[in-house]
């Protein structure tokens, strides 16, 4: 039996936010698989004193009283909780689930009978609880998604529920699948910066990211510090000139994940805020690039495509990334002149080292193979780093 008792879930504090509100309450006895806990807590016994406080006088055995050599003292029962636990560690971390570790806390004025887990998804205001026996391990599968962050904490709780300072937050990201031939997500960029700011734009750097494979581009997500992520580009470098946000009641945080061709996401950097236009942000730069798609050959299942990039700009594309959506169940099975990666309905088509580079006026052709079942409909935008396309 799991010993799990209870899970919870409430919405974390936020800036302007005054108080937590809790949502709801649910059993999730399946939610993780535990050792089973050790017993309850133990209750100490109060020791009364002597009328007066002082000690009672002892009988001697020849019919006279002697004082007491010495006067006990009463045992202490300042409730104090236990420490906090140590070590937290994720042993292992697929796709739906994680598998947590850590040093067992030490008892403060009574034994440790459980601990509780709290832990969030990256950039979300929903943080779920759970409430387990006295274990030291523990594999949490609830509201555990593919190629999400999470941050764990860990304390320790007796008896009576006095609970221990939470641990460290252990931060994790799990692969978008445990099956296929890369499930190690990339390495997390960072120091990200804002550089060079104009009247409309602010230029994003950071460093590079590392992957066991390689890594494909990095995701630029603008966060509205509440709970909404939008992927605003996917860059081949690591720069981003994104335009000035409008001012706005809510915070305009940015920040970068990198990504391989499987689709797993790395742990995100840190945030970084952008000053705000004082007036309505400018239209946007007329496109520098267009897009043309077509299929070369389709048949019950499956099909053939090529997507001819073309620069249109005055300055050279020194690496690109192509994004597009597939607007019907379309999966990409293999590739050529460019690296192509998939997750859900969007593609990403980084360049090859030997097609890097598009002169103004000059192209660059990719083409791939997949498989289709409902409907093999073309797309119909694209953008190259980031900067929407023109179509056709």
């Amino acid at each position: 039996m799991a010993a799990v008792s209870s899970s919870s879930l409430l919405r974390r504090l936020r800036p302007g936010l005054l108080a937590a509100v809790v949502l709801s309450t649910a059993v999730l006895g399946t939610a993780l698989t535990a050792v089973p806990p050790a017993g309850a807590g133990t209750a100490y016994p109060a020791v009364a004193p002597a009328p007066g406080g002082a000690a009672a006088p002892v009988a001697d055995p020849t019919g006279t009283v002697s004082p007491p050599t010495s006067t006990p003292s009463t045992p202490s029962t300042t409730p104090f909780p236990p420490s906090a636990p140590t070590n937290l560690t994720a042993t292992q971390v697929r796709s739906t689930s994680v598998t947590l570790t850590w040093t067992a806390a030490t008892r403060g004025c009574c034994p440790v009978v459980g601990y509780d887990i709290t832990y969030y998804q990256a950039f979300d205001d929903v943080v779920y609880g759970l409430s387990l026996g006295d274990v030291t391990t523990a594999t949490i599968t609830g509201y555990i998604q593919p190629g999400r962050q999470y941050s764990f904490r860990v304390s320790a709780r007796d008896g009576d529920g006095r609970r221990s300072p939470f641990t460290d937050a252990l931060t994790v990201v799990t692969p978008v699948t445990d099956t296929g031939p890369d499930t190690t997500p990339p390495s997390a960029p960072q120091n990200l910066t804002v550089g060079d700011v104009t009247a409309s734009t602010a230029t994003l750097s950071w460093a590079p990211s590392t992957d066991n494979v390689g890594v494909l581009g990095y995701n630029v997500y603008r966060f509205d510090g509440w709970f909404t992520s939008t992927l605003v580009a996917t860059v081949p470098g690591t720069t981003y000139t994104a335009a000035l946000p409008a001012p706005t009641p809510l915070r305009t945080l940015y920040y970068v994940r990198a990504r391989d061709a499987a689709g797993n996401v790395s742990i995100a950097s840190n945030t970084v805020t952008l000053p705000t236009t004082s007036t309505s942000p400018p239209p946007p730069p007329p496109s520098t690039c267009r897009v043309t798609y077509r299929n070369q050959s389709e048949w019950a299942g499956g099909f053939v495509a090529t997507v001819t990039v073309q620069n249109t700009g005055t300055a050279p594309v020194d690496g690109w990334i192509v994004t597009f959506g597939f607007p019907g169940d379309q999966q990409v099975t293999n590739a050529w002149n460019a690296t192509v990666g998939q997750t859900g309905a969007t593609v990403t088509a980084r360049n090859v080292d030997w097609n890097r580079v598009i002169t103004p006026n000059g192209s660059a052709t990719f083409g791939f193979q997949g498989r289709w079942g409902a409907s093999d409909a073309p797309p119909t935008a694209f953008s190259l780093n980031g900067a929407p396309c023109t179509v056709g």
